[in-house]
């Protein structure tokens, strides 16, 4: 498989920005092949177009599937594995936003509720400060998911009408005070 000088850019632009997402260059330059693929790749075909090694490439391919990025296909007479990715970009999304949330807010937000558990540390600023952030955390969770609910429709209307609704909120005099200001 050679890849067109518009598909070569793109793979590796995601490549490097998989780095600063927190995943393996190799996994995400095998997200954006298979996204641009028309057709579900094999391992080799994946392996033989990124120049990777066949090690990397499965390995690669376990950690999208772990994450619901990648689906697994067979095609009868065919005893190999291709993979592709969903058609709906509001899939991708959806599993993406998931599973950060799951890897980075969770953890986050059961550290602080402990935090605050345990009782008073003699620190008022650090403790109310910790406070803050918990309730700022549980405020957006609570928001994801009564988003994560609406179907891809609603929630592509609601996207859209968000500079009508920060107008409302700007004439309705303001958001939370007590969430905005540092106290």
């Amino acid at each position: 498989m050679t890849l067109t000088p518009l598909q070569q850019e793109f793979v590796l632009h995601f490549g490097e920005m998989g780095s600063r997402w927190g995943i393996n260059r190799t996994v995400g330059q095998i997200y954006a092949l298979l996204f641009l693929s028309r057709e579900p790749l094999n391992a080799e075909t994946i392996t033989d177009a990124l120049g990777v090694s066949r090690s990397n490439t499965s390995m690669g391919l376990k950690e999208l599937q772990s994450w619901g990025l990648v689906h697994l296909r067979h095609f009868q007479g065919d005893r190999r594995d291709y993979f592709t990715t969903p058609e709906d970009l509001w899939e991708i999304v959806r599993i993406l936003v998931a599973e950060r949330k799951k890897r980075e807010i969770d953890p986050t937000l059961t550290k602080l509720r402990e935090l605050e558990m345990s009782g008073p540390a003699g620190d008022d600023y650090a403790e109310a400060r910790i406070a803050e952030l918990r309730e700022l955390i549980e405020m957006m969770t609570g928001f994801y998911a009564e988003m994560e609910k609406l179907e891809t429709e609603r929630l592509v209307k609601l996207m859209t009408m968000g500079q009508r609704i920060a107008g409302l909120i700007d004439k309705a005099g303001g958001v939370l005070p007590a969430l905005t200001k540092r106290k």
